[in-house]
């Protein structure tokens, strides 16, 4: 079997993938890699990182950091903030790439809080930005700058971001900077030309790979979201599998599980696959082969 988590994906077509839903009794794709934010798993830890995303915000904290390794959940989170912002009619720029240069960076910020202005000019969006934010000030409100894959950053443009914390009345801070990037973020910021920064950072979030009890609730809820409340597709060995081969990560979880689907739903009409199914899905150093599929309805079972 090919290596189903390193080699290119290509996603079914869309008739193919209302067969393949219908087959399965989904509505839509449980294991989507895309961030979205109505499968957002409630996590201990998720719940608490976003409690203290939106708390940051709300008491106009100013800087918040959130940090985690690839595949975490992070921009998932985000969305989840911005999902959260828009139904409070909070303004808010989200930079997604950070690649930048400080004039790109405060172009970006000026398209995205939509600043009447020149906004090639630094210093006609600083103007325009510091009127938006104290008319938002005014009104009960508050403005929030999302920078993701912040650890790419460049350290000029994270010293023009620390300035921008400067803009402040008495009741806070006009301008809510959440940082959120892989931990060399966190290693970035430890650094001595980045202190003064550091120092201004009120709240940390930390996003941790998944427990092998997290892993198992978290494919169950994916499956119920998707339309199968009870699932029965994958015995708890496999699930086992999937976590170990995974190292808990949500988003190699979600590619691991989508593969082993796909590859049952070709097994038409009785999908099945083995334990060496499994360890072929993240082994790439030899040419895997899998046994003959022990089939149980509908059920993904390991033959034993």
């Amino acid at each position: 079997m090919m290596d189903l988590v390193r080699r290119r994906h290509h996603p079914l077509s869309g008739a193919v993938r209302a067969m393949y839903n219908a087959f399965f009794g989904f509505h839509e794709n449980p294991f989507n890699l895309s961030p979205d934010p109505a499968f957002l798993y409630r996590s201990p830890q998720h719940e608490e990182a976003l409690a203290n995303l939106i708390y940051g915000v709300r008491s106009r904290k100013g800087f918040i950091v959130l940090t985690g390794e690839v595949g975490t959940g992070k921009t998932t989170m985000l969305e989840c903030l911005r999902d959260y912002l828009d139904l409070q009619q909070f303004e808010f720029a989200f930079v997604f790439n950070s690649r930048l240069t400080p004039d790109q960076f405060f172009e970006m910020i000026a398209y995205d809080f939509d600043l009447q202005c020149d906004r090639k000019s630094k210093t006609d969006v600083l103007f325009a930005l510091n009127a938006l934010l104290i008319e938002q000030a005014e009104r009960g409100k508050t403005a929030v700058l999302i920078v993701d894959e912040a650890h790419n950053l460049e350290w000029d443009v994270l010293e023009e971001i620390r300035l921008l914390g400067n803009l402040e009345n008495r009741q806070g801070k006009l301008l809510q900077i959440i940082l959120s990037g892989q931990p060399e973020l966190d290693r970035k910021l430890d650094t001595a030309n980045l202190r003064q920064l550091k120092q201004r950072i009120v709240l940390r979030c930390s996003l941790n790979p998944l427990s092998r009890e997290e892993t198992h609730e978290y494919i169950d809820a994916r499956l119920a979201r998707a339309g199968m409340a009870d699932q029965t597709l994958f015995s708890p060995d496999i699930v086992d599998a999937i976590h170990t081969r995974a190292s808990g990560i949500p988003r190699v979880i979600n590619a691991l599980c989508d593969n082993l689907l796909v590859t049952a739903f070709a097994m038409v009409p009785r999908p099945g696959i083995s334990r060496k199914g499994i360890h072929s899905t993240s082994t790439t150093n030899e040419t895997p082969t899998t046994t003959e599929p022990k089939l149980s309805g509908r059920c993904l079972v390991i033959p034993m």
